[in-house]
C-alpha cells in the first residue's frame, strides 16, 4: 500500500474525527466527545498552528487513513507528539514509524533535544509502539477530566542531532 503524506488542513477536520473514532473504538470505555472535550478537531490546521506546531495526514487512494502532529513541549527544547492515529487499513506497514520521524525531524528543527507524549493507559498497542520507537515511558500519570475519564501515561525519547 503506498501512501501521501501532506499537511493537515482544516478541511480535514471530519475525517480525523471519524479516523479518531475508528482507532478509540478497539479500547472500552474510551469515548470522543467532540463537541465537550477536544471541539478542536474540527479545525486541525489551525489547532496546531496556534500551538507553534504542525500536523500531517497520510492518505491511501484519496482517504486518510493516519495523523500526526508535534508543538513545542512542556518545557524549552522539548516537542510533543500529538494525534498519531494509523487505520486498521494501514498498520503494519511501516506508516507510523515513518510519521514519527517526521515529527522527531521537524522537533530537531527547533532545535528540540526532546520528544514527549502522553498516551491513555488503555491504548497498549500504541504503547509497543512507542518502546519500538526509543519513547520511554516514564514513572506515574496524569488524569483528564473528559467524557472517557482518561489516564495517561507519559513516554520521552531524547532526539540526537540532524
Amino acid at each position: 500500500m503506498s501512501f501521501d503524506i501532506r499537511d493537515m488542513r482544516d478541511a480535514d477536520g471530519a475525517a480525523l474525527i471519524a479516523l479518531m473514532e475508528r482507532c478509540w473504538a478497539d479500547y472500552p470505555g474510551c469515548v470522543l466527545d467532540v463537541e465537550g472535550d477536544s471541539p478542536e478537531l474540527w479545525t486541525p490546521a489551525s489547532y496546531f498552528t496556534g500551538l507553534g506546531g504542525r500536523g500531517w495526514v497520510a492518505e491511501h487512494s484519496g482517504a486518510i487513513v493516519a495523523s500526526i502532529g508535534v508543538a513545542p513541549g512542556s518545557a524549552p527544547g522539548v516537542a510533543e507528539l500529538h494525534r498519531l492515529y494509523v487505520d486498521h487499513s494501514a498498520r503494519r506497514q511501516g506508516l507510523a514509524k515513518r510519521l514519527v520521524a517526521l515529527v522527531e525531524d521537524a522537533a530537531r528543527g527547533w532545535d528540540a533535544h526532546t520528544m514527549e507524549l502522553w498516551s491513555d493507559v488503555r491504548f497498549t498497542l500504541s504503547h509497543q509502539l512507542y518502546e519500538r520507537q526509543g519513547f520511554a515511558r516514564q514513572p506515574g500519570t496524569r488524569e483528564l477530566d473528559d467524557a472517557s475519564k482518561s489516564v495517561e501515561y507519559c513516554f520521552v525519547k531524547p532526539l540526537g542531532g540532524r
